[in-house]
């Protein structure tokens, strides 16, 4: 992966907010909300593979998720201590809404 990884200043809040106001890109974020780590084809979602790749790369270039390399897997993370140093309560809102 040729491109460096945003810092907590790099991160855009109209980046951010435009991957976090997708259904599909949400349900990812929320997956990993715990500190888990994510495969490409997380259960639960009925995507096509493109369009999950997508997804996972329109996560990574706002910041929001890293991606670690495990063999030919791809495992993806949550950025959550530097969004949430950036946009303090941003992901617990995001997070939150609609779970009531």
């Amino acid at each position: 992966m040729g491109r460096p990884e945003t810092g907590q200043r790099d991160l855009e809040m109209a980046a951010v907010l435009h991957a976090l106001g997708d259904p599909v890109r949400l349900f990812l974020v929320r997956q990993m909300a715990d500190g888990s780590e994510s495969g490409c084809s997380p259960a639960g979602l009925d995507v096509p593979p493109s369009t999950l790749s997508n997804h996972w790369r329109i996560l990574r270039e706002a910041g929001i998720t890293r991606t670690r390399r495990a063999g030919r897997a791809r495992l993806m993370t949550l950025r959550r201590d530097a969004l949430d140093a950036r946009f303090p309560g941003l992901l617990d809102a995001v997070l939150a809404d609609g779970k009531g």
